[in-house]
């Protein structure tokens, strides 16, 4: 089992103990949608294995699930003397070691997408997840798939 952060000494290094969750993928910043155009967009990344969108603090990101080529078995960096200033710049304060990390919000698929974005924005050209065109209108009411009339109560 490994040790809880706060019990390591202050010489130990905290990635000795850790699955290099950090190696294993990256994340993007994408636009924050706000049409369904957007949506679109976010949909197709989720349609690629291996990807995610999440949200943290209002911000959106495109989240793809890859392995860095230089993480070595032991989970520790085969180029850590010559890596990037994107890894050097990364902090283990609050990096997902203790494996607790909870995002704001987390898409896996495009249809968890589709139903954010038909929460957010309302229906997309008059149909919803929930049924077809002409199924329900705006007060729920039942309508004829026909001619998209109220279906009257006998």
């Amino acid at each position: 089992m490994k040790p809880r952060r706060e019990e390591l000494l202050p010489s130990e290094c905290l990635c000795t103990h850790c699955p290099a969750k950090c190696c294993r993928y990256f994340a993007l910043p994408i636009e924050t949608p706000t049409e369904w155009g957007d949506f679109e967009y976010i949909r197709w990344f989720l349609f690629h294995e291996r990807a995610a969108v999440f949200t943290e603090k209002g911000d959106w990101y495109l989240l793809v699930y890859t392995k860095c080529k230089h993480l070595r078995d032991d989970n520790l960096c085969a180029i850590y003397d010559d890596r990037p200033q994107i890894c050097r710049d990364y902090s283990t304060v609050d990096c997902e070691y203790e494996e607790d990390w909870v995002y704001d919000q987390y898409f896996e698929t495009s249809e968890q997408v589709e139903e954010y974005a038909e929460a957010v924005l309302g229906p997309r050209d008059g149909r919803g997840l929930r049924g077809k065109r002409g199924g329900r209108g705006e007060k729920g009411e039942a309508r004829r798939e026909k001619d998209n009339k109220p279906i009257q109560p006998r």
